[in-house]
């Protein structure tokens, strides 16, 4: 990066000479020719011994006057590099994310995904914007599939950890800390995680291609009991009759219970052959010995 002033924007990594020093720190050279335009690096922003002549990489940021300053903590992120990091402002532009540098790195709402908030951590790439600053996006599908590996001798039934990097009409992405890429479908959710989430799942599908398919769900006889109690608790909160059956769409099924059509008929299944309920004309009852 040259001394120049069109680079000299904040949000921006340079080399630049120290020219002088000061009882506040040492000023480098903002390569205009004119001292005015010298750039502070502050005593506190400092990690090393600095001498006159020396050049050094600083990262370039306003202070809260709004004047051009430096300092030689360097995000810990390389342009094009991926990390997680966390959310520490929001405003209505987009968000600042933490990367190790002097302040936080902006995101551009057009780089966001979902609803954020401060604390959040989330996975994002670091590049340079139109301007010559650095910026961050939640745009890492390509380098999360290029960082990550095949679920070699994964073993369906075990459990995966990972937090979710992007959501499909169908479900979730999940990077997990084995670095696989995971899919929670919509209908393995047992609660919506939101981008950012940290999640504990079930492996389910070890695909062809290295990825995973997993599940929030218990395994099917333990996620049939508990769909079971649902339908029941359902029942008693409506005087022992409900308007599902095993004709009812799949959509209401989800809609109503956050559970699949084929999840629901086992469970009616269950509760049929234990005689708790019966079917008439498209609605379900408990049986009246049992209602409440």
């Amino acid at each position: 990066m040259t001394n120049n002033q069109l680079t000299l924007v904040p949000g921006s990594v340079a080399v630049l000479k120290v020219v002088r020093s000061s009882e506040m720190g040492v000023f480098l050279d903002a390569g205009t020719g004119n001292t005015s335009d010298d750039i502070l690096l502050h005593k506190t922003q400092q990690t090393a011994p600095v001498d006159i002549g020396e050049s050094l990489k600083v990262f370039l940021y306003r202070d809260p006057k709004g004047r051009l300053t430096a300092s030689m903590r360097i995000p810990k992120m390389r342009e094009g590099q991926i990390a997680r990091v966390e959310v520490i402002n929001i405003t209505r532009d987009g968000a600042f994310v933490d990367v190790g540098a002097e302040r936080g790195i902006f995101m551009p709402f057009a780089g966001m995904r979902g609803k954020l908030s401060c604390g959040d951590k989330i996975w994002v790439k670091l590049y340079t914007d139109k301007s010559g600053r650095l910026a961050v996006t939640m745009e890492v599908e390509d380098e999360i599939r290029r960082a990550s590996k095949p679920a070699i001798d994964v073993k369906v039934g075990s459990s995966v950890s990972g937090s979710v990097y992007n959501f499909s009409e169908q479900g979730a992405f999940i990077f997990t800390t084995e670095r696989y890429i995971a899919f929670l479908h919509l209908d393995e959710m047992i609660s919506r995680p939101q981008i950012g989430d940290d999640v504990t799942v079930r492996v389910t599908y070890v695909r062809e291609d290295g990825r995973i398919n997993v599940s929030m769900r218990p395994v099917k006889e333990e996620s049939m009991t508990a769909d079971a109690e649902t339908i029941l608790d359902f029942l008693r909160q409506r005087g022992g009759k409900m308007p599902y059956s095993d004709d009812t769409a799949p959509e209401v099924i989800k809609e109503k219970f956050n559970i699949s059509k084929g999840a629901f008929k086992r469970a009616l299944g269950r509760l049929f052959k234990a005689r708790l309920i019966e079917q008439r004309e498209g609605w379900t009852y408990l049986m009246e010995d049992i209602v409440d």
